[in-house]
This record gives C-alpha cells, structure tokens and sequence, in this order.
C-alpha cells in the first residue's frame, strides 16, 4: 500500500474510535457533546461539590470552591483531495481552591469521586498553609452575590451532532472551489471545536453549571511562482466564535475562499510598498488584533501591577495613569464585555462565580477602566470584581484573563465605501498577519494578509511587504474616523496565552473599519 493512502485510511479509521468516559458529565451518544450531571448510578455533582466545601471548612479553610469540570475537543484538517487528521478527545476533573487566613491553595484529580474529593479538598487546605510562609499580604475577596444558575452558549444547531463525514465534505469542497482559481496552488483548511462543561460551587452558597461551545473554522490558500519558486498565502477571513454549526452553514464560504485564492495569486504580481508616514484604513479583519495587544494585554491589573511579566511581560497602563491618560482621540471608545453574543470570552459566570458584565476600557479616548478578578478590585478600591476569572482546564487555578474588548462604532453615519472617498492618499490593511509587540505593549508592528493603495477616494491596487509601526498611545490618538454600526464585525482567537504555568483562552474583539493618520509605514521584503 502507498504511503500516502496508508496515512489516509488510518487517519479516517481514528475519527471512529471513541476515548473511555471518565465520571463527570456522560456524553448523549457516541459523538455527543458533554451532557447534564445526575445520570442514574453516578454521584450527583451536587452532592459531591457540598462534600469538597464541608471537608474544606473542616480543615480550617475560611473560604473554599470547587471546579468539576469536562472539556471535548474535535480537531479535523484537510489538504486539497484528502483529509490530513481527525482527533477526537475528552477530559475531565476538578479542582478545589481554598483560602486559609489570607493565602490561597490548590489541587485537583482527573479521578472524579468522593473519596478523591475529600482527599484533595484537605490536600488544598495543606498546600494554602504551606504558602502562608510566603505571603506578602492576605488576599481580599471583592463580595459576590449567591447564584444558584445554570449558562449555555446560544446556538440553533449542535456541531457534536454533525456527521464528521458531512464536516470533512464540506472542507474539501473548500479546497476544490480555491483550486479552481488560475494560479492557486494548494489549499488546507479545517475545523476545530471544543465544549466545556462546568460546574461550580463555593461556600458562599453558589452553584453555578455552564456549558460553552467555540467553533473555529479555517482554510488558507497557497499560489506558486513556478518560475522563481515564491509563494503567497492568504487566510481566509471567518473568526471563530461561541456559536453552532449554523455559524458555519451561513457563512459565504464559497465566495470568501476564492477571493482568498485570488489574493494568493495577485500579491505575485504587486508591487513593493513604498516606506514612510501613511494615513491607514485597518479593516476590523487586521484591526482586531492590534486591539488584543495593544489595548486587551496593557489593560489586564494583574500586568499592570507587575504580578504577570514572565509570560509577555507587564504594562505600561500603570496604575498612575489610570482615569488620567489621553489614551486616543476623543472618538475612541473601548469597551469590555463578557456577555457579547457569540464572542469567545462571553459566559454566564467566571471562574470566581462573578455575573459577567460590560464596563468602558477607554472613553472619549481616556483610560479609565482595568480588567479585574474578585482579589484585585480592592487595589483599586473598587467593591465588585469585572468577572475576568477563567481556568483553561480543571487542572489549572483560575486567575484574571481577558474579556471580550470591542472598539465602538462611530456616532455618526459612515460606510467603508464613504471613509475610502473621504481619504486621499493611505493604506487599506485586511487580515491578520505578522505582528510584535514590546514587552510593555507600547511599541508594535503589525502587517495583514493583504494591503491596498488608496489614492483619491478609491483602491488603485494591491502592494505587498507592507507593515505598520507606531506606540499605542501615538497610534490611537492618530484615529480621526470610525465607520458606523452596520460595518461592524467581531474578530478573535481561541488561543491566547497567559501565565506560568501558561494558560490559553479564547477572546474576541470587534470594531468597525478605522482610520489612522501619518502612521509610520516599513517595507517587510528581505528580496533582493
């Protein structure tokens, strides 16, 4: 048997086997997503989490929650004629957290039972007697309510309920439809979707049960210069998002994907851009990430404060700046919001038992707001935690993760088409691509999957190797223009990394297209 047809048939033969159910939440079926707790002859979730607690305050915790917790994940890649991978997996366990005399403590088990529970809610209270050794200062808890709740993501069509096989035609339709574009040469596209069930309780009377479902589908095309060896790529635009499978069924697949291809081919033939200062038109499909490290990252407390640096470094948002900073001009607006349809971080309740909410970052372009968990809000004498608590896994200890943040629209009537015939001479950045930032999140540069000459009022042409640097302060105050509400669009990522041991969530971001004046423009190109 050939190689590559070995690789396939084992790969298609792996999407049938089904991993062992540990205990925590039994799926509906054989490809369900995780279900309800309370299946007959197993414990009740209830009952177990009141014994982790009562053990916990028995051991001298003044305050204590627990964490059961199950996350599938389903990953299926496919390249051109064939699919690549398909993974099928399951996780579960708990975590129990307690507080003793001002010092948390820590652990958890992927063996979900009562024995367990007990064993490693006392091991908790031992490990947070052990850190008082070393605690600078007692931990306070911003005050919560009691919620007895249960959250699910909103969706009309369960993506575990959708034949792989259906999935897997429908990416390799993808692919077919990019290499029936002149010049494509190769296209791999995929879908990654995880659910996670939770449920969450603590002494303070809360029993919370959430389930959360992120779907992220993806292709990307390829063209070939046969005749230097070069090649070009370019994503397509579709974000992830909370959502079902009817995300992925209305979307315009086909006319995405071969625009993408026809930007593949295209950027071969455009010219090299000339470096220096340059109005920018950024595209929410580019302007999403420069919102994520610019405004999402400086703006985290625990950063800015000085507790978060070994992973990505600290803030310059210091706490002196804070409700003093000229952060943009007066038309910038940024808002948190974990409770912002479809977005990635938008849940019922955090990882503290926290109600999400929606609260202003920036207003008429002054820093006024930071992103905080219960123990940081006394820092800045604040009474209620924003609900930014998020563990990545039962294993993990939760602690202050990025909320949705979205740029908000123009006050003021302005379509793309109207912001191009108002500008003269700019850039028109689409897509992510490369991009750094500094360790402060102050300096950064930033290019996209494609950039386009503006002269006039009107797009004249592609450009390639192009990239813009500027300072996050310099950059937002350069912005003179936001389109208005039906431009909007949400953009975001499933994997942004924080911590160590590091941790990964997902988050979104909206905004709608922008415009940024004399913006240093670099040409990327190492040809020669």
């Amino acid at each position: 048997m050939e190689r590559r047809k070995f690789l396939r048939l084992s790969t298609l033969a792996g999407a049938g086997i089904i991993l062992p159910v540990r205990y925590g939440f039994p799926p509906r079926g054989a490809t369900g997503a995780p279900g309800p707790p309370g299946t007959p002859g197993e414990p009740d979730p209830k009952l177990l989490t009141q014994i982790a607690l009562e053990t916990a305050r028995s051991k001298g915790a003044q305050y204590a929650d627990i964490r059961i917790c199950r996350y599938r994940n389903q990953f299926i890649s496919t390249r051109e004629e064939r699919v690549d991978n398909i993974s099928d997996s399951e996780n579960s366990g708990f975590g129990v957290r307690v507080l003793v005399d001002g010092t948390w403590g820590f652990a958890g088990s992927n063996s979900v039972s009562r024995q367990e529970i007990v064993r490693l809610a006392a091991e908790a209270v031992a490990v947070a007697k052990a850190n008082k050794r070393i605690q600078r200062e007692p931990v306070v808890l911003a005050p919560v309510p009691a919620y007895n709740d249960s959250w699910k993501s909103p969706m009309k069509k369960d993506p575990w309920d959708v034949p792989v096989k259906e999935k897997c035609e429908f990416l390799l339709s993808l692919n077919k439809e990019a290499l029936g574009v002149k010049g494509a040469s190769f296209c791999s596209s995929g879908i990654f979707t995880i659910t996670e069930h939770k449920v969450f309780a603590s002494t303070e009377g809360s029993f919370i049960e959430q389930e959360i479902t992120r779907l992220n589908p993806f292709a990307t095309v390829t063209a070939v210069d046969k005749a230097t060896g070069r090649f070009e790529t370019r994503d397509t635009d579709a974000a992830p998002a909370s959502a079902g499978y009817e995300y992925i069924e209305s979307y315009p697949w086909q006319e995405e994907i071969r625009r993408a291809a026809e930007d593949a081919v295209a950027k071969h033939s455009a010219k090299s851009v000339v470096p220096g200062k340059r109005d920018l038109i950024l595209l929410p499909t580019n302007l999403w990430l420069t919102i994520h490290e610019s405004v999402g990252h400086p703006t985290e407390l625990d950063r800015a404060l000085g507790y978060e640096a070994n992973y990505a470094g600290t803030s310059f948002l210091t706490p002196d700046k804070w409700k003093k900073l000229k952060f943009g001009s007066d038309i910038v607006n940024l808002v948190a919001d974990k409770t912002y349809p479809r977005a990635l971080a938008t849940c019922g309740y955090d990882d503290d038992g926290v109600r999400t909410k929606e609260w202003d970052i920036i207003r008429n372009g002054v820093f006024v707001g930071y992103q905080t968990i219960r123990d940081q809000a006394h820092v800045l004498g604040q009474t209620a935690s924003d609900g930014c608590s998020y563990a990545d896994n039962w294993a993990s200890v939760p602690f202050q993760r990025m909320p949705n943040i979205s740029l908000q629209p123009g006050t003021k009537p302005l379509s793309l088409n109207d912001l191009i015939a108002d500008t003269e001479d700019a850039l028109l950045f689409k897509g992510k691509a490369s991009y750094s930032i500094d360790q402060q999140r102050y300096n950064f540069q930033f290019s996209g999957q494609t950039a386009w000459e503006v002269r006039n009022g009107k797009m004249t042409g592609m450009v390639r190797d192009a990239a813009y640097q500027a300072n996050t302060v310099e950059f937002w105050n350069s912005c003179d223009a936001i389109c208005s509400r039906e431009e909007f669009w949400v953009g975001g990522s499933m994997n942004d990394g924080k911590g160590q041991p590091s941790q990964s969530n997902g988050v979104s971001h909206g905004c709608s297209p922008s415009r940024f004046r004399k913006v240093n423009v670099i040409n990327t190109s190492s040809r020669t």
